[in-house]
C-alpha cells in the first residue's frame, strides 16, 4: 500500500531542492537552474544508477519538480525529458539507446522533447495519423504534431507514430527518436498568449528517414510503451501544478500577515483567511493523491497508477487554479502588478486543467474505467 507519510530521505531531498530553488527564486534563469539541478543529480533522480541516474523513481522526480515550483522556478522540461522520455527509454530502450541517451538526460546535458498531440486528433490518441513505414532497413516517418514543448532546445524528439500490423492491417502506436537535424523534420513556433521559457512548436515530418534503431522498444508493444510515458507525465504535471499553487499561497499568506487595514492585518479577517486555508487543504489533498500515483507507478502497478495519476492530475489542476485565483484576490490590485509576480500565474494555472489531458477527459476515464459507466463516444 502507498505510504501516507514521507521517509526521512524524501524529507531531506525536499529540503535540499527547496534550498536550491530559493537560491534562484522567481524570476530565475531556467538554463542556469537546469544545469545546476543536473549537476546535483536532481534531474535524473528517477533514472537507473548504471546510466548516471539516482536509481529512484517518479516519486522522487515529482518531489523535485514540486519543490522547485514552490520556490517559484518550476522546470517544465522535467516533465518531458527525464520523466516521459527517460522513463520510456529506461524501460523499453535497447542497451545502445540507454547508453546513448540516459546519462545525458540524467545530468541535464541532453534534452529530449515529446511529440504526441496532432491538429486533428486532440485527446484521441487512436486518431493519430503520423505513420511510419519501412523502406528497406530504415523507417520513413510522416505526419504533423502540435504543442510540442522545447523542440528548439532539445537534441531529439520522441515522436509517437503508428505502424501497420502485418497480421491485422490495423495501425498501432510506436515510438521513434527523431534527431533535431534530421532531414524533413521541420518546426514552427506557435504564437502563445502564455509567456513561458519553454516555447511551443508545430512539427512537420516529411518522410523523415530514420535508421532501424530509432524505434524504441518492441514494434508490437503498442499502448504498453506509450502509457509507460503518459502516466509519469500526469504525475509530474500534478506536481508542477501543486508547486505553483503552493508558491501562490505562500506569497498571499506573507502579504496577508503584513498588509494592515483598519488596524489589523487582513489575514486576521476570516473572509481572507478561510479561502486561503481551503486552498491549502485542496493542495494537500492533491499532493497525497500524487504521492499515491507515483508510488503505484514505481511499484510496477501500471493499471493502478493510471487511475491514480489521472485523479492526481485532475485534483492538482483544480487546486492550483483555485489557489492562484485566491492568492491574486488576496492582494487585490497588487495581485495584478508585475512587482508581486502572481498575475502571470493566472494563465499558467489554466494549463494544468488543459494539458496534457483535459479535466473532461479525466472525468471520462474515471466514469468509464473506475465506475464502469457506459461510454458516450
Amino acid at each position: 500500500m502507498p505510504q501516507t507519510t514521507e521517509s526521512d530521505e524524501h524529507k531531506a531531498l525536499r529540503s535540499a531542492v527547496a534550498a536550491l530553488g530559493n537560491r534562484h527564486g522567481r524570476p530565475c534563469n531556467a538554463q542556469e537552474l537546469w544545469s545546476e539541478a543536473g549537476k546535483l543529480g536532481y534531474l535524473g533522480v528517477n533514472l537507473p544508477k548504471e546510466y548516471g541516474g539516482g536509481g529512484g523513481g517518479i516519486t522522487e522526480l515529482s518531489l523535485v519538480l514540486e519543490e522547485l515550483g514552490t520556490a517559484g522556478c518550476p522546470l517544465l522540461m522535467m516533465i518531458v525529458s527525464p520523466a516521459i522520455c527517460g522513463t520510456v527509454i529506461a524501460r523499453f530502450g535497447t542497451d545502445a539507446q540507454k547508453r546513448r541517451w540516459l546519462p545525458g538526460l540524467a545530468d541535464g546535458s541532453r534534452l529530449m522533447a515529446f511529440g504526441i498531440t496532432e491538429p486533428d486528433a486532440g485527446s484521441n490518441s487512436h486518431r493519430i495519423t503520423t505513420t511510419a513505414r519501412r523502406d528497406g532497413a530504415d523507417w520513413l516517418l510522416t505526419g504533423r504534431k502540435v504543442f510540442v514543448s522545447g523542440v528548439d532546445i532539445a537534441d531529439a524528439t520522441l515522436v509517437v507514430g503508428r505502424t501497420e500490423d502485418a497480421r491485422t492491417g490495423r495501425l498501432k502506436p510506436c515510438l521513434f527518436i527523431v534527431p533535431r537535424d534530421a532531414p524533413g523534420f521541420h518546426r514552427r513556433p506557435i504564437d502563445m498568449e502564455l509567456h513561458a521559457v519553454e516555447k511551443q512548436f508545430e512539427l512537420v515530418l516529411d518522410d523523415v528517414r530514420l535508421p532501424a534503431d530509432a524505434l524504441v522498444g518492441d514494434e508490437d508493444a503498442g499502448l504498453l510503451q506509450l502509457f509507460a510515458g503518459l502516466n509519469p507525465e500526469r504525475v509530474m504535471t500534478a506536481a508542477f501544478a501543486i508547486g505553483m499553487g503552493r508558491y501562490a499561497i505562500s506569497r498571499a499568506v506573507a502579504y496577508a500577515r503584513e498588509r494592515t487595514v483598519w488596524n489589523a492585518p487582513i489575514g486576521a479577517h476570516q473572509a481572507i483567511a478561510h479561502p486561503l486555508a481551503q486552498a491549502h487543504i485542496d493542495l494537500e489533498l492533491a499532493r497525497l493523491m500524487t504521492q499515491k500515483a507515483a508510488r503505484l507507478y514505481d511499484a510496477g502497478d501500471d493499471a493502478g497508477a493510471g487511475e491514480a495519476a489521472n485523479m492526481a492530475k485532475y485534483a492538482a489542476g483544480e487546486a492550483c487554479v483555485k489557489a492562484v485565483d485566491q492568492a491574486v484576490h488576496t492582494l487585490g490590485g497588487n495581485g495584478l502588478t508585475r512587482e508581486f509576480g502572481l498575475a502571470s500565474l493566472i494563465t499558467a494555472a489554466r494549463v494544468s486543467r488543459i494539458a496534457p489531458v483535459s479535466r473532461e477527459m479525466i472525468l471520462n476515464y474515471v466514469s468509464h474505467q473506475t465506475l464502469g459507466l457506459p461510454k458516450s463516444y
